[in-house]
């Protein structure tokens, strides 16, 4: 290769390693992806199954994802038994980045040593009682305004617990109040 502006011509050695969520051979049909890259990628495929067929793996990679942040930040923090029990049984619809991201959360969020369930996410459970349906005609904004109402209530006013629980910052949450 050639720098920009040069003239003399660069000898290098690279692997280019490259990560998808989707089915590669679907974008090439699709035209999404040109044929001959996939072929330039795809020369030693890992396929790597979502974070919800594997919960198994949900601890030690919250616990390394905890060491990382800890260590950076210069405070020890560890999760309990509990919490990592927690966090094997939520499904990861966001896979590993959000895994990464509950655990930084819950690292900012509690104030002492040990890292309990109350930041993480939670499970979905089955409620008893039968949701209010939306009126035909709402805009997208009353409805989130709804969630947001009833999440706030649920979490008994607490600001903080009520984004913990949306998946949003609380920065976010007093923007959309």
């Amino acid at each position: 290769f050639m720098r920009v502006g040069s003239t003399q011509t660069l000898q290098t050695d690279v692997r280019v390693i490259a990560a998808t969520n989707r089915c590669p051979y679907e974008a090439v049909a699709s035209g999404k992806l040109r044929e001959d890259l996939l072929y330039r990628l795809n020369v030693f495929p890992i396929e790597l199954p979502p974070l919800r067929e594997r919960l198994t793996d949900v601890p030690l990679l919250a616990q390394h994802f905890m060491e990382a942040i800890s260590q950076r930040e210069g405070q020890a923090k560890q999760f309990t038994a509990s919490a990592l029990k927690q966090l094997a049984q939520y499904s990861w619809p966001g896979n590993v980045r959000e895994l990464r991201n509950a655990v930084q959360r819950a690292y900012v969020m509690e104030p002492g040593p040990l890292v309990g369930q109350e930041w993480l996410p939670r499970p979905p459970v089955a409620i008893a009682q039968q949701p209010a349906p939306l009126p035909i005609g709402m805009t997208m904004a009353q409805a989130e305004r709804l969630l947001i109402q009833a999440t706030l209530k649920q979490c008994k006013y607490q600001k903080e617990r009520t984004a913990a629980v949306l998946g949003i910052s609380l920065k976010t949450l007093y923007n959309r109040l």
